[in-house]
């Protein structure tokens, strides 16, 4: 959920500099027009798809290395290759629908996400559905930002709180149903087909968005959009490959040399990557990357949150559904019903935050909920260690509705305080940058299992169960770890968040 909700943020159309904020060709319906509410209902749907593909893959994994005998590096690039990619076309796909219109970017979006699910469905071994995932993630980064950019140029502004409302329940029905709908359709083996309705689903859902989105959306762009940057798209992709890739395959090579050559040499990629971005912004001033905006004190420290937050979800999501189906033994439906608790506090206290406890207390509400993300953690540590592998899921309950509440105070207020002293100019550029920052944390988060919970099951000896116990328990002491920075960090973002610079 988390490494979508800020993501709905992205594209509220405010303009970077160059831009004319808002201006969109054709006109948009007027207000009386009954085309627009259906327009919303399809990207809404869209972004729905997308926010349910991210949680309903995990909880069907241990369901996929089985069938497909697939080894823990592909079961990793199956998560994290999809966020990569992701994160790698955030950017990019904003931009191209500010150029090319954003109809026309969202039905390619949305015609490839769906074609990218039939290949992940149809999929004949690992190899193949790791393609099609970073395919799928590649589209969904051309889908996604251009639903707030529609809204914004469809919707007067006296209407547009009421829709942003609706995507807040939107994010929240996303997260409650994700793991549970994934459960259901993997133990129900719909068609002797295992794990593959989960993908499969999508089908008819992205026929139907295309259709309808042909007649019901209107096309808008930016008439002075900025050109793009490919170099810059090169050079930041080829960096995150360069990390990421030798993280999740090291462990089954064997630590190779070539690998931590690859990982020392990504950090000259992102210094040639940073020194690129002065260069396009001097020759033309449209940079894939505002670099100005990192001297914004509370930006600089938000987008330092969001990586770190990422790298958080990414370890955990991933180990908690290896430790529950592998380790414990438990039924994808088992462990999706565990989850519901979990899913609900975020929910909730998400929809707190915002309304009433951040217009009070501001900044502290998101150190809150770090400290009761951790306090959660140490709660599941102490059950899971006090039990083994003999726990029972209501005794996960009080763990996992701590954490909940714990991420719902931050994932919903945290976009809003980042953004808070960034000039408006620039805030589109700031809230792309935000979210690829939390999707890159989580591919991040994803490859760094291999050290932080592999590492550990490799050297156990004896029964598989004891082992994932140990592991987990492994993992989340570096969860813990992360969210003890993120808390030290979030003093650096301001006390009270000033009026946004994101125009919901």
């Amino acid at each position: 959920m988390s490494s979508r909700t800020a993501v709905l943020d992205t594209a509220s159309d405010p303009a970077p500099e160059g831009r004319t904020p808002g201006a969109s060709a054709p006109v948009a319906p007027a207000p009386g027009d009954r085309r627009r509410w259906l327009a919303l209902a399809v990207i809404m749907t869209a972004a729905f798809m997308d926010l349910v593909d991210v949680t309903i893959v995990n909880i069907a994994i241990p369901s996929i290395e089985r069938d497909m005998k697939a080894s823990f590096g592909s079961i990793q690039w199956i998560t994290a290759g999809y966020a990569l990619a992701f994160a790698a076309g955030l950017i990019t796909g904003g931009r191209l629908g500010d150029i090319y219109g954003r109809k026309r970017l969202f039905l390619v979006g949305i015609t490839g996400f769906t074609l990218a699910s039939a290949l992940c469905g149809f999929a004949a071994n690992p190899e193949m559905l790791v393609a099609s995932r970073l395919l799928q993630g590649a589209m969904a980064a051309m889908m996604v930002p251009q639903v707030l950019a529609i809204i914004h140029a469809t919707f007067p502004a006296h209407e547009r709180g009421k829709v942003f409302g609706m995507f807040g329940a939107i994010v929240g029905l996303g997260a409650v149903s994700g793991p549970l709908l994934g459960a259901l359709l993997t133990q129900w083996n719909v068609a002797g087909l295992e794990w593959r309705p989960i993908f499969l689903i999508n089908l008819p859902v992205g026929i139907a968005g295309v259709i309808l989105g042909r007649r019901f959306i209107t096309e808008s762009k930016a008439p002075t959009a900025l050109r793009l940057d490919l170099v810059g798209v090169v050079l930041v992709t080829l960096g995150l490959l360069m990390l990421i890739y030798p993280l999740t395959r090291g462990r089954e090579l064997g630590w190779p040399l070539w690998g931590h050559l690859l990982m020392a040499g990504s950090a000259a990629v992102f210094a040639g990557f940073v020194a690129y971005e002065r260069y396009k912004t001097r020759k033309d001033g449209s940079p894939l990357v505002e670099l100005s905006l990192f001297k914004v004190k509370s930006f600089a420290a938000g987008i330092a949150v969001q990586l770190t937050f990422g790298i958080a979800l990414g370890i955990f999501f991933l180990v908690w559904t290896l430790y529950m189906q592998i380790g414990l033994g438990w039924t994808p439906l088992r462990a999706g019903l565990t989850g519901l608790p979990f899913s609900i506090a975020v929910s909730t206290a998400a929809g707190l935050s915002v309304q009433k406890l951040v217009p009070r207390f501001g900044r502290k509400v998101l150190q809150a909920g770090a400290l009761l993300m951790i306090a959660g953690l140490l709660l599941y540590i102490g059950e899971s260690a006090r039990y083994g592998t003999g726990i029972h899921t209501w005794q996960m309950i009080l763990p996992l509705v701590v954490m909940g509440l714990g991420m719902g105070l931050i994932v919903a207020p945290l976009t809003d305080a980042v953004l808070s002293d960034v000039p408006r100019e620039h805030s589109g550029s700031a809230s792309g940058l935000i979210n690829t920052t939390q999707q890159m944390g989580n591919a991040l988060g994803l490859g760094l299992v291999s050290v932080v919970f592999f590492g550990v099951i490799d050297g156990a000896k004896g029964p598989v169960g004891p082992a994932f116990v140990d592991g987990f328990q492994h993992a989340l002491w570096w969860v813990v770890a992360v969210l003890a920075v993120i808390f030290a960090v979030m003093f650096a973002l301001p006390a009270r968040a000033r009026a946004a610079a994101v125009d919901h």
